[in-house]
């Protein structure tokens, strides 16, 4: 297996998503979420914010359209079909809240060979219509031997 360092540091456009309400409601109820916060406008609006609040894995749902490209792009050369999701890590600065719309932007942040399988690290940064960070993710993908 040949990995093509020549990726790191490769920066892709940024992903626009508009958070939405009944996104939020959907993924809490999936994943068995029940703080009213993440249901319940009014609960969310008591507690004082503008609607729900998302649940803090939900930068999965709007940061995954960010990595997506990188994954498939030829200059980073990720055989899909032995690709492993490896893990993630999120540093998140504060809670995104239904109605806001973050851009992520995503880089090639290290690839590597070892015992003949590849190693990707994307890293994924979420900010809000001002500009300030929210959330900061690293996606791991590995690629086994073909």
């Amino acid at each position: 297996m040949t990995v093509k360092t020549e990726a790191i540091g490769k920066r892709y456009a940024p992903v626009s998503y508009l958070v939405g309400r009944e996104k939020i409601r959907e993924y809490a109820a999936a994943v068995g979420e029940t703080n009213p916060l993440h249901l319940d406008p009014a609960a969310a609006r008591a507690a004082g914010y503008a609607d729900v609040v998302a649940p803090p894995m939900f930068a999965v749902v709007y940061q995954a359209p960010s990595v997506m490209p990188a994954l498939f792009d030829p200059e980073v050369g990720i055989d899909f079909a032995h690709l492993v999701h490896a893990g993630q890590e999120f540093r998140w600065e504060r809670v995104v809240v239904a109605g806001e719309e973050l851009a992520t932007v995503t880089t090639v942040a290290d690839v590597a060979e070892k015992g003949g399988m590849g190693f990707y690290e994307f890293d994924a940064v979420t900010t809000d219509g001002d500009g300030a960070t929210v959330v900061q993710g690293r996606w791991k993908m590995l690629v086994r031997g073909g």
